[in-house]
């Protein structure tokens, strides 16, 4: 009989639950027996694990975060932490470990399987920046969340006929700005893949100010490469006008996974467990062209980020 251990790792990300659930409940219909590992690599350095049954994860597809805990582990990094790791693996016979996280987590996966270890990686991100993949697990939910928080915004920054800059997730990779910046009508765009001269954004807002638009929203990934509270002061200070910061933070990583990212992590954690029963190693879970594939796990973190221009050169024209 397979035994399979699963963590979470990194930051949480709504979704998380719905693939351990999958995970769990697919694994068990295959004859296998599943164990939660609790708090990441930390949990597995340390012996965190227990075996979970059909039960252990009922109620938890609606519920955001991850039921088995989350960490970044800084012994996991050493030499030393991942010996101990695989002592772990060793001592509770697991066949295989299935991870659910983002590129930190794969790299991590990918030093284990170095070490002999069987590893699937799920993938499991608000940022979706990995680039085998179309979508990460969460990424939906977070921007809606933040879409929600433009809508809000929008109605105070109308009514005080003022500039806001909303910053949201993404060191590295701005599909949240830029998706949730359609979505909810910025007038400028602000990312890490593109940085963009603070001028032209103060030129925009000064114009349609001209044209009779009364107030602004810029969305800004924190990977930008200006500190907000500098950029606020910069944009005031050019055009004169009243500017306010609303940072989100982790208010974008929590609530209830949407469908899109149910649906998805569902259908990574199912197959996850298909390739393992198939007798395969080392893969990563990702979605293309609506298809649920195994990729490489190795080309698969080496694959660059999918920076869509053409949606970002789009936000210039949609704000005129």
């Amino acid at each position: 009989m397979m035994k399979v251990g699963i963590l979470t790792s990194g930051g949480d990300s709504p979704g998380m639950n719905a693939a351990v659930r999958a995970v769990v409940r697919f694994g068990i219909a295959k004859g296998m027996k599943i164990y939660g590992i609790y708090r990441g690599y930390e949990g597995l350095i340390d012996g965190e694990i227990e075996e979970l049954d059909r039960r252990s994860v009922g109620d938890i597809l609606q519920r955001g975060g991850t039921m088995l805990k989350t960490a970044r582990s800084e012994r996991f990094m050493t030499l030393e932490g991942r010996k101990k790791a695989l002592t772990t693996i060793e001592t509770f016979g697991l066949d295989a470990i299935i991870v659910v996280g983002g590129n930190g987590s794969f790299a991590g996966a990918l030093e284990l399987s170095k070490m002999g270890v069987n590893v699937m990686c799920i993938p499991g991100t608000i940022d979706n920046d990995l680039g085998y993949t179309e979508s990460t697990i969460g990424f939906d939910t977070a921007v809606n969340t933040v879409l929600e928080a433009i809508t809000r915004i929008r109605d105070t920054s109308s009514s005080h006929e003022r500039t806001t800059v909303i910053e949201v997730m993404g060191r590295h990779c701005g599909d949240i700005a830029l998706y949730a910046g359609i979505a909810g009508g910025a007038e400028a765009v602000l990312l890490p893949e593109e940085p963009r001269d603070v001028n032209s954004v103060c030129r925009k807002i000064i114009e349609g100010s001209n044209q009779g638009k009364q107030h602004s929203i810029i969305i800004k990934a924190e990977g930008y490469p200006m500190d907000s509270q500098e950029l606020v002061k910069e944009i005031s200070d050019r055009t004169g006008r009243p500017v306010r910061l609303v940072v989100l933070s982790y208010l974008q990583r929590g609530g209830s996974p949407t469908l899109a990212d149910r649906l998805l992590a569902t259908r990574c954690g199912d197959k996850a467990i298909e390739l393992l029963d198939a007798g395969l190693m080392n893969k990563a879970i990702g979605q293309v062209d609506g298809k649920v594939l195994g990729f490489n796990l190795e080309k698969a973190l080496a694959e660059p980020g999918n920076f869509d221009r053409h949606m970002y050169e789009s936000v210039d024209i949609l704000s005129q």
